[in-house]
């Protein structure tokens, strides 16, 4: 019998996993290291949810203790006296001077950051690149406290140029009139939160452009696309996602930035209508300059405004998720 006609003979089947081994299949973790490491990793994350509990917990008890004796609004109250009596308290002011400087901070940073972090990835030269994102790293790691004297020593007194230029041309609007006063105001604030946060958006950023499939910028230049419509049509929406997560990490720490802002503000529990006049103050800022003279009633009050910004802070990143979500088309998971 001629042997190149026979047909090779297949493997035997293999035999059907036991029910034992389904059960280990279906759980996801068949390997004593697997279940160890989903085992972490879940108790990780229920650990975050505890604390993060635990905070809300905390934070509400003792801000009700001092919310129930407050003779004021807590919400609209233009006033931060704890130790009268009766006590008078409110965190009208606070609430404005935080968003106000935060939204300054965030109009400043974020389009020089996006900006910076397409010149690392798609323009500058590569005898550059090191240099500058080294720079960058070098500025995220600087303690708050070095700007904030950095800002009362260096910033401060060079800030009077820019306001006279803003009264001349803009203070017919009310918002940039200026009365020749220091400038420790809120635009003081912003601009060096904004050079606090420009790190941490320009070095999240940068790393969302890298990740742009090649396959993208190629096609659109094979179409005859210019480098910026490059840009604009494949890094933009792609890197979508990821810029509005990095501006949401700047906003957290603009949001809850302490030194700096108490070392170059001129506080006072009074709203400017003029963003170049002195005045105002954070909930940050107040809880930093208050707390150690503080009575325990006091602590509580400061610890009532703590939760109102741990609340803010929610919120933004709550609204956060919810836009990263809408966008998920251009996430990299789906490129």
């Amino acid at each position: 019998m001629d042997i190149s006609t026979q047909k090779p003979q297949s493997p035997p089947p293999l035999p059907p996993p036991s029910e034992a081994e389904q059960k280990r299949a279906a759980r996801g973790a068949t390997r004593p290291g697997d279940r160890i490491f989903l085992g972490l990793t879940r108790g990780s994350g229920i650990l975050l949810l505890v604390i993060m509990a635990a905070i809300a917990v905390f934070l509400t008890y003792r801000a009700s203790l001092a919310i129930g004796k407050d003779e004021g609004n807590f919400l609209t109250t233009f006033e931060w006296n704890t130790g009268a009596v009766p006590p008078v308290f409110g965190i009208a002011v606070l609430a404005f001077g935080t968003i106000v400087s935060s939204i300054i901070a965030m109009v400043i940073a974020v389009p020089i950051a996006v900006a910076i972090a397409l010149f690392l990835t798609h323009y500058a030269p590569r005898k550059l690149r090191g240099p500058i994102a080294y720079v960058i790293d070098l500025l995220a790691a600087v303690p708050s406290i070095v700007y904030g004297l950095w800002g009362a020593l260096i910033l401060v007194p060079h800030m009077n140029g820019l306001f006279g230029w803003l009264n001349d041309y803009l203070g017919w609007t009310g918002i940039f009139s200026w009365e020749e006063g220091a400038p420790r105001s809120m635009l003081t604030v912003g601009i060096l939160l904004a050079i606090m946060i420009l790190p941490i958006i320009t070095n999240v950023s940068r790393e969302v452009f890298r990740q742009v499939p090649q396959m993208h910028e190629e096609a659109a230049l094979a179409l005859g696309a210019t480098r910026w419509e490059v840009v604009r049509m494949a890094v933009l929406p792609f890197g979508r996602s990821g810029v509005i997560s990095a501006s949401m990490l700047g906003l957290g720490r603009a949001l809850g930035e302490t030194m700096a802002v108490a070392t170059v503000l001129s506080p006072s529990f009074v709203i400017q209508a003029s963003l170049l006049d002195p005045g105002g103050g954070t909930f940050a800022q107040n809880i930093a300059s208050k707390f150690s003279e503080a009575t325990e009633f006091g602590r509580d009050a400061l610890i009532a405004s703590g939760l109102v910004l741990f609340v803010i802070t929610l919120l933004v990143n709550g609204a956060a998720r919810a836009i990263i979500a809408r966008r998920k088309e251009y996430s990299g998971a789906n490129a």
